[in-house]
């Protein structure tokens, strides 16, 4: 009996020195994706619009659709878009924001792209997008997670709009009717905290996606991954 249970003690030491060590570090899967995303952006300083926003719109759409309850434990939150690649996951607001900023790191004009609040009819609640406007008279081009298709906006009887926003304004929308511009986006907080978060990731990027991997752990010991 005794050698049994030896044996047994034996065993279980050994199960435990050869456990594998946490992860740590960028892995490759990471690094694989922000090298694509980076990639896509440098081949897409000579591309023509209508490529740029294809690209883009497909490279953001493969990732996973989470609500910000499950994916950050918060009611809204908007999502940087090295968070949103390196999580691999958002909701449309996280979508959105990731084609916005691909974009206009592409050297598209930013008064060209807007962010617009619509509401999906079909679903009965609020959808954020990407709008396109070739000219300022032009009819925007859709951008969007739910219909993966590059339409006219007159083409997306689904979506209503409410307003939309860029960093040089804001803007309230109807359908069928004439925008008006109310304000400048300052005062849109959640937007206002996107662009200090994205100011503090281009200060230590390599950190920033190492602690992004751990999202899910408490952020003390998220920083013990990322040495």
């Amino acid at each position: 009996m005794m050698r049994w249970l030896a044996f047994i003690s034996l065993a279980i030491l050994v199960g435990c020195s050869s456990s594998p060590k946490k992860e740590s570090g960028i892995n490759p899967q990471t690094q694989a994706t922000v090298n694509a995303w980076k990639q896509l952006i440098d081949s897409g300083q000579d591309w023509s619009d209508m490529r740029r926003l294809k690209a883009t719109n497909d490279f953001v759409n493969q990732f996973n659709f989470v609500d910000d309850i499950v994916h950050w434990k918060q009611e809204d939150y908007w999502a940087t878009p090295l968070e949103t690649l390196v999580t691999r996951g958002g909701d449309c607001e996280d979508f959105s924001i990731a084609k916005f900023f691909t974009l206009t790191s592409m050297g598209m004009e930013e008064d060209k792209l807007r962010l617009t609040y619509v509401k999906a009819l079909a679903l009965n609640q609020a959808h954020m997008v990407v709008s396109y406007y070739e000219n300022p008279k032009a009819t925007p081009l859709v951008l969007d997670n739910l219909n993966t298709n590059i339409l006219p906006a007159t083409q997306r009887d689904d979506l209503y709009p409410v307003y939309s926003f860029n960093g040089k304004g804001l803007w309230l929308n109807k359908k069928q009717q004439s925008e008006q511009f109310v304000d400048t986006s300052e005062r849109i907080s959640l937007w206002q905290r996107l662009l200090r978060n994205m100011d503090v990731e281009a200060a230590d990027e390599k950190s920033m996606i190492c602690l992004y991997q751990f999202y899910d752990l408490p952020k003390s010991e998220a920083r013990t991954r990322c040495p």
